[in-house]
């Protein structure tokens, strides 16, 4: 394919995306009272408006939520067939299996991250206040700062996954990953203290899961090279033996 036919390409799998974007979009506003139920049904307090704006915010807001899940399978999907030309029939069937992965490790992450919230973040910061000061709490900033938390945990369940894209790839490898654990490590306890309140413990508790996560990531990424290795191996005897 020459580069108009790899742009034409593209433009249909960008196209095929949005329309799923926009259809989970629209089928969202249907679920949007269950949904805010679902979230608001055992909060101790209660969530003021201090504008009408707000409401269309948080309406929007769980609209594309819905979107971004729903279409996530998708928008992997379009990938897949996008580089599917390219990739052996051996390759096709390995990196499809990536996209279930992707949508589970999403999910995970988002409930996850949730549970850390509401059984350890949100119960602490309440209690910082000691009846000290009346609470009034917006619907617009609670959703927020629980998507501040939420959100990320999502995006970095992701880690096993693109790790072993990308040893499949030759761009990481274990080796590698082994040698700059301890940076990586660094950086997941930076993650981890950015999006959990001043308190150690429940830092060590964010950044545990996380660098778990990259522990896995190393072994998952062993396998796949010793897998690529293998490969190598056999194509290398075959070609010595022709």
């Amino acid at each position: 394919m020459n580069i108009t036919d790899h742009l034409s390409e593209l433009r249909k799998r960008v196209i095929w995306t949005f329309v799923f974007f926009a259809a989970f979009f629209i089928a969202g506003f249907f679920y949007v009272d269950q949904i805010q139920y679902f979230f608001i049904k055992d909060l101790p307090f209660e969530l003021n408006m201090t504008s009408p704006g707000e409401i269309i915010w948080i309406i929007f807001t769980f609209a594309t939520l819905v979107a971004v899940v729903g279409t996530l399978p998708i928008l992997s999907l379009q990938l897949w067939l996008f580089i599917k030309p390219a990739l052996t029939p051996r390759e096709r069937k390995a990196s499809l299996s990536y996209i279930p992965a992707i949508f589970v490790l999403f999910l995970g992450g988002l409930t996850f991250g949730y549970l850390v919230f509401v059984q350890l973040i949100l119960p602490f910061l309440l209690s910082l206040n000691n009846g000290m000061f009346n609470e009034i709490y917006t619907v617009e900033r609670y959703f927020r700062f629980l998507f501040r938390v939420t959100i990320p945990f999502a995006v970095l369940f992701e880690i096993p996954v693109i790790v072993m894209f990308l040893t499949s790839l030759g761009i990481v490898n274990p080796v590698l990953l082994v040698k700059i654990r301890k940076y990586a490590y660094f950086v997941l306890v930076i993650i981890g203290t950015i999006i959990s309140p001043p308190d150690f413990i429940l830092q060590l508790v964010v950044a545990v899961p996380l660098i778990i996560l990259y522990e896995i990531s190393i072994v998952l990424s062993r396998m796949v090279y010793r897998k690529k290795l293998e490969k190598h191996r056999e194509f290398m005897e075959s070609d010595i033996e022709e």
